[in-house]
């Protein structure tokens, strides 16, 4: 059953001596809460996590600018596998979204920097707390400073090129003290990446695996994390460790086949998700939810998005993974996935342990092949019990593993743009397709892998050059 209530005890006894039932199970960000009565106990603090969890499955501007979803699909939809109809997030899928002045731009700077301006507040509010004891402050600070460099994370892969291509570009700014969001100049990749991994570490240091639910960051979710980030700067010992950390490094316990067909919309269906967006019917961002507003086939979603059939073809019908239809017709929309179930409170899935477990086959490929493709097989024939072990080696294993990401992950996190621009690959797209892009193919290191600064941040911080976006 789902628990997503987010209780909010604020000490307000002298002014008030009950509160609303809606407004305990509604907190607010700090910038609505006074700093004493949100670090005036570990309820209060705890409470304005939420809030800030809370803005992250919001609705921040539009459909698709709305939340950490609309943030992932929009990666979706500049590959291959998916294919857009129009309307939403069509312009992503022109790969044709990133002028200083779009609302994709716009939103991808604004939204993750309002999360670091809110955590910032909250580290800074912990931190100075007298009412809070070290071991309240350790657990929820261990949450903060996970959220701060996922926040982080995200901006590094939107506004530059990978971290392997030059860790001396510029990056965006950084920010770590309470209250400044502002004025700062340009920092580089390599020092972006230096703020992420010391909040990672300093996190793993002082964090517990307690939570209240999925939507909250304990000590599982930061080695999730951090396995991503050290994935793509291709540090693979500790890409390997810390995913196994994460998934607990048994397989068969951390994955569950059976729940795989439900629709992706519970977060505590199985045991696979390690980080969720949740909705209630009473708190949900409605039709801003994506991939699930998108792919499923209902009255009551876009129905907007297609799933190219080359993919569709990797699929044995044995593969609990195989959940595409037909509609009917011949062309690019020929057919369809029911992999994720619309509902005003279906939840969204952000990390699960099925990506841990590929991104440690990777990472255990650089340094013992044979330990990579049996760890693979495993995930493999969770999935598809007919499944037979490949006999690749070599640089085929590593494209088997590749291969198995886009599976197991499509529509969730943007496998194929996070994979292509890490791995300083290409963006191909074949005939099927409505916008194929072959005029116009998108390259190793193409600059359309990340956005140009917005404008209005170059015309309000004088630290920034307006040159900037010159050669971007």
């Amino acid at each position: 059953m789902k628990n997503i209530s987010l209780f909010l005890f604020i000490v307000l006894i002298g002014f008030v001596q009950s509160c609303r039932e809606e407004y305990l199970n509604e907190p607010a960000p700090t910038d609505a809460v006074a700093p004493d009565v949100a670090y005036g106990s570990y309820q209060g603090a705890k409470a304005h996590i939420a809030g800030i969890l809370r803005r992250t499955r919001g609705q921040f501007t539009a459909t698709d600018a709305g939340n950490l979803g609309s943030l992932y699909f929009a990666r979706e939809n500049k590959g291959n596998i998916s294919i857009n109809n129009g309307s939403w997030f069509s312009f992503d899928y022109e790969n044709d979204n990133r002028e200083p002045n779009y609302r994709r731009t716009v939103f991808t700077w604004n939204f993750p920097y309002y999360l670091i301006g809110q955590v910032n507040a909250f580290i800074d509010g912990v931190e100075k707390s007298t009412a809070i004891s070290q071991v309240e402050k350790d657990e929820l600070l261990g949450q903060a400073y996970t959220m701060r460099a996922f926040f982080y994370f995200e901006l590094s892969l939107e506004f530059q090129h990978t971290y392997s291509y030059d860790p001396s570009l510029p990056a965006p700014p950084l920010y770590t003290e309470a209250g400044a969001l502002e004025g700062k100049p340009m920092s580089t990749m390599q020092e972006m990446y230096a703020q992420i991994t010391q909040d990672l570490e300093y996190a793993l240091s002082i964090g517990t695996m307690s939570r209240e639910n999925k939507s909250y960051f304990n000590k599982a979710v930061t080695h999730a994390v951090a396995a991503r980030v050290y994935q793509v700067m291709e540090d693979w010992p500790k890409a390997a460790s810390n995913a196994r950390a994460a998934y607990g490094g048994n397989v068969a316990s951390a994955l569950s086949p059976s729940v795989y067909k439900l629709g992706f919309d519970d977060m505590d269906e199985g045991v696979e998700w390690l980080l969720a967006d949740p909705q209630t019917a009473d708190q949900s961002n409605y039709y801003y939810l994506a991939p699930h507003g998108f792919y499923t086939r209902t009255e009551s979603a876009y129905n907007n998005t297609f799933i190219n059939r080359n993919f569709v073809a990797l699929f044995s019908p044995t593969d609990v993974r195989n959940t595409f239809k037909q509609t009917g017709v011949t062309d690019y929309r020929q057919w369809y996935t029911t992999k994720f179930k619309f509902a005003f409170d279906a939840d969204l899935a952000l990390i699960r342990t099925a990506e841990m477990i590929l991104i440690e086959a990777e990472a255990l490929y650089h340094s013992n092949p044979a330990a990579a493709h049996a760890l693979l097989y495993s995930l493999q024939v969770n999935r598809d019990p007919s499944k037979v072990k490949s006999a690749n080696t070599g640089s085929a294993l590593l494209e088997e593993i590749l291969t198995e990401r886009k599976k197991e992950l499509y529509g969730e996190i943007g496998v194929e743009w996070y994979d292509a621009k890490r791995l300083q690959r290409g963006l191909p797209r074949d005939a099927f397709h409505r916008v194929n892009l072959a005029s116009k193919p998108m390259l190793p290191n193409d600059k359309r892998f990340f956005l140009k600064i917005p404008q209005a941040e170059i015309d309000a911080n004088p630290n920034i050059d307006a040159s900037i976006n010159a050669d971007r």
